[in-house]
């Protein structure tokens, strides 16, 4: 009896290495001191003065399961990367590197190559090295076809450049940075209310719009902390504005959010139209448009909305921080 008997090929976890080699060392800068097949990862962090390293993990969620059912494997992985990434962003700090986990019931290792060149790409965009990774094939507990994906991002900040929140005041700037669209979040629900995923939407098949992945906001934070002071930094995931606006609040302080300001997607519009979903149900489940928010000073809105804009932002101011038991308020 073999091993491929019991529905594992070794063969096809070797063929995946080779067809992602070349991607993934592409991705490498010279802090990487080793490439693939070491049992560990190395990677020199390089001069700092006190450095913290801060880490963050994800996937993608039933997102992939539309990706599987149309078989378009090539955005799944920067979504993957992108969940990760954003939400160390948060505190000012630089992603460093990455390390991926594929599993599934039968690996085909043209499509692993896929998903993990997706993952390699967004690296590569935003200067982060894809420094390992693990591949899984799992019969009996993924059905032969699926397949599921997650991963592990660390970046480093200076420790008196962390940003955590503690320095906003009564009287600061939220501003909203677009999403993409759904990004990695709600696709439970999505998927219920959009049923057929080749239906004809904008011109395109209905899997397209849903499937654009996840914005990578590296650049644009890391680009505006150069120039502003930052108060505060929210990624917009699961829970929306409701739940993540106040994971950066000090206490005794609200988010007075204006609903109205807010420039919801269509196909996010077209979501609620379709299954009568009340409002409080959509910005307590998606993003309704933000992927990103930054809390300034009032006197820095001007000046930071003019950087974003160089930054190829389109963004714009959404409330202020009051002083109030309330967490979050959206008028």
């Amino acid at each position: 009896m073999k091993y491929s008997d019991a529905g594992v090929n070794k063969e096809e976890g070797y063929e995946t290495v080779s067809k992602i080699k070349d991607v993934v060392a592409a991705t490498h800068s010279p802090n990487v001191l080793n490439g693939i097949g070491s049992f560990g990862a190395f990677y020199e962090l390089g001069k700092y003065n006190n450095p913290v390293l801060v880490s963050g993990t994800d996937g993608v969620g039933t997102k992939l399961r539309i990706a599987l059912d149309v078989k378009k494997y090539d955005t799944v992985g920067i979504d993957c990367f992108a969940m990760c990434a954003n939400d160390i962003l948060c505190h000012g700090a630089k992603p460093l590197f990455f390390l991926d986990y594929l599993a599934c019931g039968k690996l085909d290792s043209d499509v692993a190559a896929e998903i993990v060149g997706g993952i390699a790409k967004a690296c590569k965009e935003t200067g982060t090295s894809l420094i390992g990774g693990e591949t899984a094939e799992m019969p009996g507990m993924y059905q032969i076809g699926d397949y599921d994906v997650a991963g592990f991002c660390v970046g480093i900040v200076e420790k008196d450049e962390i940003i955590d929140g503690s320095k906003i005041k009564e009287g600061d700037a939220i501003i909203a940075i677009p999403s993409s669209g759904f990004h990695s979040n709600g696709f439970s629900l999505i998927r219920k209310v959009f049923t057929d995923f080749h239906e004809t939407w904008n011109d395109k098949p209905m899997y397209e719009t849903l499937l654009e992945p996840t914005k990578l906001y590296g650049k644009t934070i890391l680009g505006l902390i150069e120039e502003v002071e930052l108060h505060g930094i929210a990624h917009i995931t699961g829970g929306g504005l409701i739940e993540n606006v106040p994971r950066i609040l000090p206490k005794g302080l609200g988010a007075n959010i204006k609903k109205s300001e807010i420039r919801v997607p269509e196909i996010m519009q077209e979501l609620q139209k379709r299954a009568n979903i009340s409002q409080d149900e959509m910005f307590g489940t998606f993003n309704m448009g933000v992927g990103m928010v930054v809390v300034v000073p009032q006197e820095k809105v001007d000046t930071t909305l003019a950087k974003l804009i160089d930054l190829g932002e389109e963004a714009y101011e959404i409330g202020s921080i009051v002083k109030s038991d309330k967490e979050i308020e959206l008028v």
